[in-house]
C-alpha cells in the first residue's frame, strides 16, 4: 500500500471533492458519498486519494516555538545535563530570557553580572512524527554554550551572537519525553576551548552582557527530502537564497530567483520537482513556476533554482516594507514532500558615483548607530517582536532611513522587524575597534559567513560591515569573497568604517566627519556622539540644568557629556549640517550622509553623570527628546526635505520674569516668532534649520513659529501652549496588535502622564507616581534619574511630565488591572486581559511576532530624480606649486588619505590649479589637515585676480568659501601669513584626553608656514 501510495497522484479536483463528503467532513452520511460515486474503481481511487492526503499531510515541515517551558538555575549545577535530574526547585521561565535581565540599565554595562546558567526544556515530539528530520535551532546564546539531548553532549557554541543549530533525528524520541539543557557562561573573559582566544566582541564598552539564552529557539520538523537551514554553524547548510534580477523599477517588473539548498537523508535515491509560488501582501497568489526535474541521491546534497519574470511588483522601499511571502517546494510524483516559506522584499541598490541608489533613485543615508543589544530597562534585549516594531519604526518616524547596528550582528528579530517597517540596515559581523589578526580574525569571517546566509533574504539590509575600524586590503578582500560566495545577487555593498582608499570596499566612511567621494558611497558611521538625559529641558525648568552640570568625567568638566535638551537638538542639528551641505548635488564629489550616535538611551559605557550612555535621541522607554523632532524636519525627503515643517524645541512653561534663547528648527528659508499673537521677529539662523530667537521674554499663552521660503510664502507653523497647573494623572497602555499573549514573554507598555485640568500634559512636572498592579503580570517597571536608575520599583517619577512602565504576561490569562496615584493628583487605572496561548508538549504553533503587519506609511518610491543641481564641479587638470609640486594632484585626487603640502615656508605656501576651461568660479570647497583645529588665513585668486582674502573656518571635514564671481582658468590657493588660528576649546579631544583624528596622519599643530590641502574642488554656482 505504501509503494502504491508514493506512485498515485491525486488531483486537485479530487482533493477539493472530498474536502466536501464524507471521508474528510463528517456531517456527511458516508452511503451519501459512495452513492454519489458509481463504481467500485472510483471508491477504490477515494481509498487511495485519502492515504495520499495524510502522506502529504504527514510530510509537511512544522516550525515549532521551542520558547515556552524552560527552567532556569543561575549556578553551575552538576549533573544538570541528565534527564533524570530533577529541576522542580528551578525557575520557571519562557523564553527569550536573559537571566541577569534585572541588572539592564541598573548598573553599568561592566557591572553587568556574569555566572554559569543551565537552562532545562522538557518536550514531546507527536509520535507522528517518527522518521523524519527533526533540527533544533538557537537565535543565538550568549556566550558560550554547552548544549545537550537526552543527555548526550550536541555541541559547544562560542561566538555569542549568531545562531547555529543541531541535527538531532537520531536522539530524539517522538511520541516520548525528551530533554534539551544548556549551560551557558557569559563571563567577559571568555575564550575559545580549543585555541583559547578571546572573542574580540565579547567586550565591556558596547555589547551588553545579557547572560544565557537571550533569543528565541525553534524545532523544525521536516521530511527526510528537504530543503536545509540557514545554519553555517554545525549543519554547515545554507538553506533558501530569495532575490530578484534585471529590474525595470518604471514598469514595475523585475525577474525573481529562488534558490535552494536540498538534501537527501532517505535510504534510496528521490527524484522531485522544485516549485516556486509567490503571494503578495494579502495573501494573493501571483505566481507559481517550476525549476527541472532532479535527481539526488542518498545523502547527496545538491542545488536547485527556478525564475520568472514577475509583474505590477510593489519594490521595498524606505519606509514602505512591502515583502511576499515566497513558498520553495519540493515535489515527489507531483505530491508536495516539502515546502520553506520566505518573507522577503525585492527591491534594486547600486553603489556608484559617491552616491547609494535604492530603485533607481538616490538616498542621502541618515539614521542612527544603534547598539546592536537594542535594549530596555529591566528586560535588556529579550523583548516581543511587537515592541522591536515599535522601537524600530520610531526610527523612520524620525524620518531615518539607515540603522547602523554596531559591533556585532543583529538578531533575527530586529533584522525581520527592520524589514517590516521599511528601515534599511547596516549589518556587521563582530568586532571592537581594530583589526585583528591569527584566530581572532578566522573568528570574524566564520561570523560574518554565518551572518551572510542567515539573514541575506532580508531587504532592509543594503550594507554588509566588515569592521568598526580600517581592516587590511587582503582581509577586505577576504570578506567580499564571503558576500559573493553567498550572496552575490543580493544588492549589499561590503565595506568597513575608513577604508577611505580601498581598492576593494565597496562603501566606506569615518567616524565623526565629512568624507566625500565621486566612487564608492562615504558615509558618516557615527556622529553627534554628545549627550544628555530627557529629563534636562534647559537652565531655566526643573531640574534646571545647564550643560556641564553635575560630576567631571576622568577630572574634566563633562559638558559634551551632560548636555540640556535645548543644546542637544542643536548639536544634532548643527552635526548634521555638515553633511548635508555637501550632499548630491553639490558637485561630482558627495557625501552619502551619516549616521547619529545612538538612537535609544543604551546600557553601554557611560560618560556623565549616569551609568549609561544618553546620546539617544529618545530614552530607554523610547520617549522622544527634542532631537528625535529635529531630525524629523530636517531628514523629512530623500536628499533634501521634500515635505515642510519646523519644531519648537522645549516647552512654554516658566516663571515670571524668565527671558530666553527660543529656538527653532525648520526647512524653510526665515522663520518668524509670534507669542499670543504678537510678532517678536525673525530668528537667527544657523546651520541651515536652526533659528534663534534671543532674550524672549516668557508670558503665559501660546508660542507660535512660522517658516517662509525666500518670497515670503508659508510653507509650515509649529505652536506650543503654556499648561496649566497639574491636576491629575493620565494612563494609557500599548501592546500587541492582537492584544496580550499569555505566554509568559509578551509585555504592554504603559505610558503615565502628568496633565492639567485640560488634558494637556504639565511639561516641567517631575511627580513620583505609585504603582499597583493586580492580576497574572510581572512588573517590569521603567527608568528614571535616583537610586539604582529605578529599576523594578514600583514607585518612579515622571520626567518632562512623562513616564513608562513594562509589564509582563505570565503563562496564565486572565484580567491584569494597572493602577496609579501621586500625591495631589487624580488617580487612573488602566486594565487589560491576557490571551491563553496553547502549548503541547512544550512546543507551540504560536508564533511571537503573529498579527504584525509591514508599515507602508511613507509609500513607495516616488518616480522621477531626488535632487537636483545646485552648483557645478569645474574639472581640474593639472596643478603646480610653491613647493612639492610632484604631489599637487594628491590634493584633487579623490582620495582624502593624501594630502599637498608645502615645504613649511610661507612664500611657499600656495598651489595653482588649471581647469579644464574658462568658467565662472563662485566657490570653492576645501578639505585642509587639522581641519577641526586650525584657521588658516588664504588668499584665492583667479587668473591672478583675488576673490577672496580670510580666515577658512574649523570644520568636520569641508569648508565651503563663497568667492567673489570671477571667469578664468586657474585658480590659486595661498597663506597669506603665519596667523593661523588653533582652537583651545579641545572640542576635537575627548573628555578622557584622547586625540581625534584631525586630518591626514601627519599633525601640522604648532607650524606657521605649512599650508595642507586634502582635496580642493572648484565650484560654478547653478
Amino acid at each position: 500500500m505504501m509503494g502504491w501510495r508514493v506512485m498515485t497522484a491525486v488531483p486537485e479536483k479530487s482533493l477539493a471533492l472530498l474536502k466536501q463528503k464524507s471521508i474528510l467532513n463528517p456531517g456527511i452520511e458516508p452511503k451519501n458519498t459512495i452513492l454519489m460515486i458509481k463504481g467500485i474503481t472510483k471508491v477504490i481511487l477515494i481509498l487511495v486519494s485519502v492515504t495520499s492526503l495524510v502522506y502529504a499531510q504527514s510530510s509537511q515541515r512544522i516550525l515549532y516555538n521551542f520558547n515556552p517551558g524552560w527552567k532556569l538555575s543561575v549556578e553551575d549545577v552538576k549533573d544538570a545535563s541528565a534527564p533524570e535530574f530533577n529541576d522542580a526547585s528551578w525557575k520557571e521561565v519562557t523564553l527569550p530570557r536573559a537571566w541577569n535581565e534585572d541588572e539592564a540599565f541598573k548598573v553599568a554595562i561592566n557591572r553587568l553580572p556574569v555566572k554559569i546558567s543551565w537552562y532545562r526544556k522538557s518536550f514531546r515530539v507527536p509520535a507522528s512524527d517518527k522518521g523524519k528530520k527533526v533540527f533544533l535551532e538557537f537565535e543565538g546564546v550568549r556566550q558560550g554554550a554547552d548544549v545537550y539531548l537526552n543527555g548526550k553532549h550536541l555541541g559547544l557554541h562560542e561566538n555569542g551572537v549568531m545562531a547555529f543549530g543541531f541535527d538531532i533525528t537520531d536522539l530524539i524520541k517522538p511520541g516520548a519525553e525528551n530533554l534539551v539543557a544548556v549551560r551557558v557562561d557569559n563571563a567577559w573573559n571568555y575564550r575559545e576551548k580549543a585555541t583559547g582566544a578571546g572573542y574580540q566582541w565579547n567586550h565591556t564598552s558596547f555589547n551588553a552582557n545579557y547572560g544565557g539564552i537571550p533569543k528565541n529557539v525553534w524545532l523544525h520538523v521536516t521530511d527526510k527530502l528537504y530543503q536545509t537551514l540557514p545554519l553555517y554553524s554545525f549543519l554547515k547548510t545554507s538553506g533558501v537564497y530569495i532575490y530578484a534580477k534585471d529590474f525595470d523599477i518604471q514598469n514595475k517588473t523585475a525577474t525573481v530567483v529562488a534558490e535552494s539548498e536540498v538534501k537527501n537523508d532517505h535510504a534510496t535515491a528521490r527524484t522531485f520537482r522544485y516549485e516556486v509560488e509567490v503571494k503578495d501582501l494579502a495573501g494573493k497568489t501571483i505566481k507559481v513556476f517550476e525549476g527541472d526535474q532532479t535527481s539526488i541521491q542518498p545523502g547527496e546534497t545538491k542545488s536547485v533554482t527556478a525564475n520568472a519574470r514577475l509583474n505590477n511588483l510593489n519594490f521595498w522601499s524606505w519606509g514602505y516594507g512591502y515583502l511576499y511571502t515566497v513558498s520553495t517546494r519540493l515535489k515527489v510524483n507531483g505530491r508536495q514532500v516539502d515546502e520553506v516559506q520566505t518573507k522577503t522584499g525585492f527591491r534594486k541598490a547600486e553603489y556608484k558615483n559617491g552616491m547609494v541608489y535604492l530603485n533607481d533613485r538616490v538616498l542621502v543615508m541618515k539614521g542612527y548607530a544603534q547598539r546592536t543589544t537594542n535594549e530596555w530597562p529591566a528586560l535588556g534585549m529579550s523583548v516581543p517582536p511587537w515592541l522591536s516594531d515599535y522601537s524600530n519604526n520610531l526610527m523612520v518616524e524620525s524620518n531615518a532611513n539607515l540603522v547602523r547596528w554596531m559591533h556585532i550582528t543583529p538578531w533575527k528579530q530586529d533584522v525581520e522587524s527592520c524589514d517590516r517597517v521599511g528601515l534599511i540596515q547596516a549589518m556587521p559581523a563582530g568586532d571592537s575597534e581594530k583589526d585583528v589578526t591569527g584566530r581572532q580574525w578566522e573568528h570574524r569571517v566564520e561570523l560574518m559567513r554565518e551572518a551572510v546566509i542567515y539573514n541575506r533574504n532580508s531587504p532592509s539590509i543594503l550594507f554588509y560591515e566588515g569592521g568598526n575600524e580600517r581592516i587590511s586590503e587582503p582581509h577586505m578582500a577576504e570578506l567580499k569573497a564571503i558576500k559573493d560566495k553567498y550572496d552575490p545577487q543580493g544588492g549589499r555593498a561590503m565595506g568597513s568604517r575608513e577604508m577611505l582608499d580601498s581598492k576593494i570596499a565597496e562603501w566606506g566612511g569615518e567616524m565623526l566627519y565629512t568624507n566625500k567621494s565621486a566612487d564608492i558611497p562615504l558615509w558618516a558611521t557615527e556622529y553627534s556622539r554628545d549627550e544628555g538625559l530627557r529629563k534636562y529641558w534647559d537652565e531655566f525648568s526643573p531640574p534646571f540644568h545647564k550643560d556641564g552640570d553635575g560630576p567631571l568625567y576622568r577630572d574634566a568638566p563633562a559638558r559634551e557629556y551632560n548636555r540640556n535638551q535645548d543644546s542637544h537638538a542643536l548639536e544634532n542639528v548643527a552635526r548634521w549640517y555638515e553633511f548635508w551641505r555637501e550632499r548630491p548635488g553639490t558637485g561630482e564629489r558627495v557625501s552619502a550622509g551619516g549616521v547619529n550616535i545612538i538612537f535609544s538611551d543604551s546600557n553601554s559605557h557611560s560618560r556623565g553623570a549616569e551609568n549609561y550612555r544618553r546620546s539617544g535621541e529618545v530614552d530607554p522607554m523610547r520617549i522622544p527628546k527634542d532631537g528625535f523632532y529635529a531630525h524629523k524636519v530636517m531628514w523629512d525627503g530623500w536628499v533634501d526635505p521634500e515635505r515642510h515643517s519646523t519644531h519648537i524645541v522645549g516647552h512654554w512653561n516658566y516663571q515670571p520674569g524668565i527671558k530666553k534663547n527660543v529656538y527653532a528648527v525648520s526647512t524653510g528659508e526665515k522663520v518668524e516668532l509670534f507669542i499670543n499673537g504678537q510678532s517678536k521677529g525673525f530668528g537667527e539662523r544657523s546651520d541651515g534649520f536652526a533659528f534663534t530667537f534671543r532674550n524672549i521674554e516668557w508670558q503665559p499663552g501660546t508660542i507660535k513659529a512660522v517658516s517662509y521660503d525666500a518670497q515670503s510664502k508659508k510653507l509650515s507653523e509649529a505652536e506650543i501652549k503654556t499648561a496649566g497647573a497639574p491636576a491629575g494623572l493620565r494612563l494609557t497602555t500599548m501592546q500587541a496588535p492582537n492584544g496580550l499573549k499569555a505566554d509568559g514573554a509578551d509585555v504592554v507598555l504603559a505610558q503615565i502622564e502628568v496633565v492639567d485640568a485640560q488634558g494637556n500634559r504639565c511639561p516641567t512636572a517631575l511627580n513620583m507616581i505609585d504603582f499597583k498592579l493586580e492580576g497574572p503580570a510581572e512588573w517590569r517597571g521603567g527608568i528614571a534619574q535616583g537610586p539604582d536608575n529605578y529599576i523594578l520599583s514600583k514607585s518612579l517619577p515622571v520626567e518632562g511630565g512623562v513616564n513608562r512602565v513594562l509589564i509582563r504576561s505570565t503563562t496564565k490569562p486572565g484580567q491584569i488591572v494597572l493602577s496609579a496615584t501621586s500625591e495631589g493628583l487624580k488617580s487612573a487605572t488602566a486594565a487589560f486581559k491576557s490571551s491563553p496561548v496553547k502549548v503541547a508538549g512544550g512546543l507551540s504553533l504560536n508564533m511571537p511576532d503573529a498579527g504584525l503587519s509591514p508599515s507602508l506609511k511613507r509609500g513607495p518610491t516616488p518616480a522621477g530624480p531626488s535632487f537636483g543641481p545646485s552648483r557645478k564641479a569645474l574639472k581640474i587638470i593639472s596643478a603646480t606649486a610653491g613647493a612639492n609640486s610632484q604631489r599637487a594632484a594628491e590634493s584633487f585626487d579623490d582620495n582624502e588619505l593624501t594630502d599637498w603640502v608645502n615645504d613649511g615656508r610661507v612664500e611657499n605656501a600656495w598651489i595653482k590649479y588649471t581647469l579644464a576651461e574658462d568658467a565662472v568660479v563662485n566657490e570653492l570647497a576645501l578639505k585642509l589637515n587639522n581641519f577641526r583645529s586650525r584657521s588658516y588665513p588664504i588668499r584665492i585668486l583667479v587668473d591672478g585676480k583675488e576673490v577672496f582674502n580670510g580666515l577658512t573656518p574649523m570644520s568636520l571635514g569641508y569648508c565651503t568659501i563663497p568667492v567673489s564671481p570671477m571667469k578664468g582658468k586657474t585658480v590659486t590657493v595661498q597663506l597669506s601669513g603665519t596667523g593661523i588660528n588653533e582652537s583651545s576649546s579641545g572640542y576635537g579631544v575627548e573628555v578622557s584626553g584622547k586625540r581625534l583624528d584631525d586630518g591626514v596622519a601627519r599633525d601640522d599643530r604648532g607650524t606657521r608656514g605649512t599650508l595642507s590641502i586634502i582635496e580642493a574642488e572648484v565650484y560654478q554656482k547653478l
